[in-house]
């Protein structure tokens, strides 16, 4: 048996030989096994670490988050000291920072009061960012998911 092996390796060397081809180490089961391999890699899709995606902003003194909500999105709660119409226009400038493209849905300013409403996008990822509250605090609750989802309602939650 060991001769027989031995004598298919030989005769394989001199059909390569003679035909002027040079051997190659990569055997079909690994060939087979790299392109399965990049074919799945290819059609799943990569996590998405929202977390990482959304900046703290300037001045925080209370986070809490990320909680899970629908559509695999999460949220974040942020108490921040300031006016809110001076936090929220420098939450945009951050947000934009990480690459966001920032629109802004609403925004007012109530004599030190008010708040601001973006949604935005970065890549694939969507975002609402809404934030108001008096004079000296501002409350901002950040919703992120990996694609638009149907119903991107960000609700209040953890003050």
């Amino acid at each position: 048996m060991i001769r027989a092996c031995g004598a298919v390796t030989a005769v394989l060397a001199v059909a390569v030989t003679l035909s002027g081809c040079t051997k190659t180490t990569e055997s079909p089961v690994a060939s087979s096994t790299a392109a399965s391999t990049a074919a799945s890699s290819q059609s799943a899709p990569a996590a998405v670490d929202l977390h990482s995606m959304v900046p703290t902003p300037a001045g925080t003194t209370v986070s809490k988050g990320p909680d899970s909500i629908g559509d695999n999105g999460i949220h974040l709660h942020y108490e921040v000291t300031g006016a809110p119409g001076e936090v929220m226009a420098s939450y945009k400038k951050a947000l934009e920072g990480k690459g966001w493209e920032v629109t802004t849905v609403e925004a007012s300013d109530n004599g030190g009061g008010g708040g601001a409403t973006y949604t935005g996008t970065n890549g694939a990822a969507y975002g609402v960012f809404d934030g108001g509250g008096p004079s000296a605090m501002t409350y901002i609750d950040v919703c992120t998911w990996a694609a638009k989802p149907a119903n991107p309602n960000c609700n209040r939650g953890g003050r």
